[in-house]
C-alpha cells in the first residue's frame, strides 16, 4: 500500500470519527434544550414498566412532564406509546393510567400501543395522528433519547418539536453520558447503513439490541 493510499484511508477514518463525534455532540446538545410550543398533541415515548403495572422511574418522569405541558396548555391531547397491543401492563397503558390519575380526562389520553422500539412508536403515532387529522406533536422523553426520536418521527412524516424530562444530563457521570449519547448516535448510523445495504444479514438486529433506546 502506497503512502498516498494510506494518507487517504487515514483521512477517511478521521472524517468518519469526526462526523460521529459531531453527531454525538448534537444528541447531547438537543437534550439540553426545551423546544415546547403549541401543538396538537403531546407524545410520551415508552419506557420500563414495573411488574405490577406501575410506570418505572423514567416513564414516571416522562408522564409527569407531559402532564405539566398539558396543564400549561401546550396541547389538548396526550399519546402514550410502547408495548404489545392491548396489553394492560404495556408502557402505553401504564402511562395512560398514570396521566389520568394526574388529572388528564380519559378521553384526552390515547394509548398508541403495538410498538416495541422508537421507530415503531413513530409509525404507530403517525397513524393515530393521521386518523385524528393532527399535524404537530411535542415529543417527551429522556434528554439523550430525543435526537434519535425526533429523527425517526420526522422520517415517519410527523411534524415534531422536543421537550426533555427534568433529568439533568450534566449530573450524569461524564463517561456514562458520552456512552449513552454515542449509543444513540450509533443507532442512527446503523439504520442508515442498513438502508444503504452496507450491513451483513443479521447484523441490524444485533446492533439494534446493543444500541437500543434508554
Amino acid at each position: 500500500m502506497t503512502r498516498k493510499v494510506q494518507r487517504v484511508l487515514l483521512g477517511l477514518v478521521a472524517l468518519t470519527l469526526l462526523g460521529f463525534a459531531l453527531l454525538t455532540w448534537q444528541v447531547d446538545r438537543l437534550g439540553r434544550r426545551d423546544e415546547a410550543q403549541p401543538a396538537d398533541v403531546i407524545v410520551v415515548l415508552g419506557a420500563r414498566v414495573e411488574p405490577g403495572g406501575r410506570p418505572g422511574s423514567d416513564l414516571t418522569s416522562r408522564t409527569y412532564h407531559a402532564v405539566d405541558l398539558w396543564q400549561a396548555g401546550y396541547a389538548p391531547y396526550l399519546i402514550c406509546t410502547g408495548g404489545f397491543k392491548d396489553e394492560p401492563f404495556s408502557a402505553a397503558a401504564a402511562c395512560r393510567r398514570f396521566a389520568i390519575e394526574l388529572g388528564v380526562p380519559a378521553e384526552q389520553v390515547i394509548a398508541a400501543d403495538g410498538s416495541l422500539n422508537t421507530a415503531e412508536d413513530a409509525r404507530v403515532t403517525a397513524a393515530v395522528m393521521a386518523a385524528h387529522h393532527w399535524q404537530k406533536a411535542i415529543l417527551v422523553s429522556h434528554p439523550l433519547h430525543l435526537y434519535r426520536a425526533r429523527w425517526l418521527f420526522r422520517r415517519a412524516g410527523v411534524q415534531v418539536v422536543t421537550s426533555p424530562t427534568s433529568t439533568q444530563t450534566e449530573r450524569i457521570f461524564l463517561p456514562l453520558r458520552l456512552y449513552y449519547a454515542g449509543r444513540e448516535a450509533a443507532s442512527i448510523v446503523v439504520v442508515m447503513l442498513n438502508e444503504w445495504g452496507w450491513l451483513p444479514a443479521g447484523w441490524l438486529e444485533s446492533l439494534q439490541r446493543w444500541a437500543r433506546s434508554l
